[in-house]
């Protein structure tokens, strides 16, 4: 199912050359794919941000042979949600949910795989339950220890089933090398962090006529996940809208992701940087971020300082320095040519 020496390859037409860890874990889906040889179920890829997890992890899916599927967990949580609420009642709707969307799949690839709340502790456990029983491979990468999933005191014991599951059926795979893959690249075309918002009134015309192939329109409004945003200007591949409107006013990554469906490039303007001091704007700033990373889309950000050095300082905060990393890729020239290949 899966070809290592393949994955070797296209890891170096990205000009990457394997760390241990990295070709432990080649080893290791190489193996998932050959049933004769594996003595596992899944592949657990764990580790700090930008130590190339998603890397391997998308080589070898573009590999491999056979039925496959491959799918953020954000985007997961969102459809399995979804047909529940749709499913007809009967005695487990979990599992004729789970059942139906697995229908088909040989090699399942999470990306992102978290467990912060009960709720999607309870459905994420069940789930791999009924995907190993039809014998799904399994890839999961994630930023935690799988013993460190479901951190909260208070509901962690309900999780641990899971987690000696996963001990016990996945090849765990530690990404502990030294290098940031997403740090030190050459910085895109298009500035992508702007700052102070005095400057980004002068450029924010320029690049979103640069982006959208024309000017931007009037304010108006657009329907997200069936809630009005007010907009600076949409187009077509552009949106441009606030902050404020974005990530202070009451929304989900359900928001999010419908916006990263419906438009290629976002222009987040007028962010004050003491907003993030929040815990739910910050959360829900965090995943506009994962979520735009994610579909590859192209970000500009305006606010009235420097943008990374403000989070930088906000380090006490899950998941930030996932995100710091994020950023830095996402200014980079090589991220602006893959969103350029995207197709319109």
């Amino acid at each position: 199912m899966i070809d290592a020496a393949r994955i070797t390859q296209a890891l170096a037409e990205r000009h990457l050359c394997p760390d241990p860890r990295q070709r432990d874990a080649i080893e290791a889906l190489a193996l998932l794919g050959d049933a004769s040889h594996a003595t596992f179920d899944g592949v657990y890829c764990y580790g700090l941000p930008g130590r190339g997890k998603s890397l391997v992890v998308d080589a070898a899916f573009g590999v491999a042979v056979g039925e496959k599927r491959r799918v953020h967990f954000h985007e997961f949580l969102r459809d399995i949600h979804r047909q529940l609420v749709r499913e007809p009642k009967c005695d487990d709707r979990l599992a004729a949910v789970a059942n139906r969307w697995l229908d088909g799949v040989e090699l399942l690839c999470f990306d992102e795989f978290h467990v912060h709340d009960i709720a999607d502790a309870f459905l994420i456990g069940r789930f791999l339950d009924i995907a190993l029983a039809r014998g799904v491979r399994l890839v999961l990468t994630s930023n935690y220890a799988p013993q460190q999933l479901l951190p909260d005191p208070e509901f962690h014991e309900r999780f641990e089933p899971t987690i000696a599951v996963i001990l016990q059926r996945f090849s765990i795979i530690h990404f502990d090398g030294a290098t940031d893959y997403r740090m030190g690249g050459e910085a895109a075309r298009l500035p992508r962090w702007i700052a102070p918002l005095e400057r980004a009134r002068d450029v924010l015309p320029l690049h979103y006529a640069a982006l959208e192939g024309m000017p931007a329109s009037a304010p108006s409004e657009v329907t997200v996940a069936g809630r009005a945003l007010p907009v600076r200007s949409a187009g077509d591949r552009v949106l441009w809208a606030s902050f404020d409107d974005l990530c202070v006013a009451h929304r989900s990554h359900l928001d999010y992701l419908a916006l990263a469906e419906h438009w290629q490039s976002l222009i987040v303007d007028d962010l004050h940087i003491e907003r993030l001091q929040r815990p739910d704007t910050l959360q829900r700033f965090l995943w506009l971020i994962d979520i735009a990373y994610d579909r590859q889309r192209t970000l500009l950000i305006a606010s009235d300082a420097p943008l990374i050095p403000a989070l930088d300082a906000l380090s006490e905060w899950r998941d930030l320095s996932r995100t710091i990393s994020r950023l830095a890729e996402m200014g980079s020239l090589d991220y602006e040519r893959r969103t350029l290949m995207l197709p319109r």
